[in-house]
C-alpha cells in the first residue's frame, strides 16, 4: 500500500475538498482519499504507486495546483488492546 500526500494551492472550502476527492476517485484506482482545505492537503491511500504527472494533470484540470507531492509506503494501523508483538 502507498500513501500519497499532495499540497494543493487554491482549496478554500468543503466544496473544493469534494471536487478534488471526486476527481481523484474517478481518475485513479484508490482505496481512500481525504482532503483538507484548511491544511491545503490531500492524502490518498492506494494499492500501487500513482503516476505523479497524471495526478498533477488531473488536479490541474479542476483549477487547483499541486505545489508538492510525496509518496511513501503505507502500513495500515491496527488496533490492539495488548500492544504490538
Amino acid at each position: 500500500m502507498y500513501k500519497t500526500t499532495l499540497i494543493i494551492d487554491g482549496m478554500m472550502c468543503g466544496m473544493c475538498e469534494s471536487h478534488i476527492n471526486d476527481t481523484i476517485r474517478h481518475s485513479f484506482k484508490i482505496k481512500k482519499v481525504s482532503s483538507s482545505h484548511t491544511k491545503g492537503m490531500t492524502e490518498i491511500i492506494s494499492e500501487n504507486p500513482l503516476d505523479e504527472n497524471a495526478l498533477r494533470e488531473a488536479v490541474g484540470k479542476t483549477g487547483y495546483k499541486v505545489t508538492e507531492l510525496k509518496a511513501e509506503p503505507y502500513e495500515k494501523k491496527r488496533f490492539s488492546l495488548f500492544g504490538r508483538k
